[in-house]
């Protein structure tokens, strides 16, 4: 148990990701069918905005910022200042990814634009870091270095699906599971 559990954690943005797409799931189980692909879309995005945005990067700051060298050792990096301000830029994330869970379409493009820009940094940074360094920590090169790259794409599809479904006001934000 302690295995799957440190597996989960230290793989937090895929585990997230699926715990978005679940809720997602339990989300259109209780709505009405058909679906129409707006709804199915709201409902992908707007639980990828509460998971993968804001509760992944709660948990990022909460790590760099009170666990900073667990964190920097997982990246296979040395403790620095710098984990604090990661910490806190993930903090900054976190608050517009929640708010983006039920706001509107500005919100949404602004709350997964900036966590791209990051996400993205980083992934270059940890490039860097495997072939110049040759840091294959599994926080460097393991499934952080492809949810970097692959969660931004992602949102972005998302809002691209669903600004071509139509009309966002015509389309119920999802409420929380009971």
């Amino acid at each position: 148990m302690r295995q799957a559990i440190t597996l989960l954690l230290s793989n937090f943005t895929l585990t997230l990701f699926v715990i978005g797409l679940i809720a997602s799931l339990i989300a259109l189980l209780r709505r009405p069918r058909p679906w129409s692909s707006a709804t199915v879309v709201e409902a992908l995005l707007s639980w990828f905005l509460f998971f993968s945005l804001g509760v992944s990067f709660f948990y990022n700051f909460v790590m760099h910022v009170f666990f900073s060298e667990m964190a920097a050792a997982f990246i296979g990096w040395q403790d620095s200042p710098f984990q604090k301000e990661v910490g806190f830029a993930s903090l900054g994330f976190s608050v517009v990814g929640f708010m983006a869970f039920k706001g509107g379409d500005g919100m949404r493009l602004a709350a997964i634009v900036g966590p791209a820009c990051f996400l993205w940094g980083a992934a270059i940074g940890h490039a860097v870091q495997m072939v110049e360094a040759h840091n294959y920590a599994s926080g460097n090169a393991g499934v952080i270095f492809y949810t970097d790259i692959l969660l931004p794409l992602f949102g972005l599809a998302m809002l691209w699906m669903r600004r071509r479904a139509g009309d966002s006001s015509a389309v119920a934000r999802p409420a929380f599971p009971r």
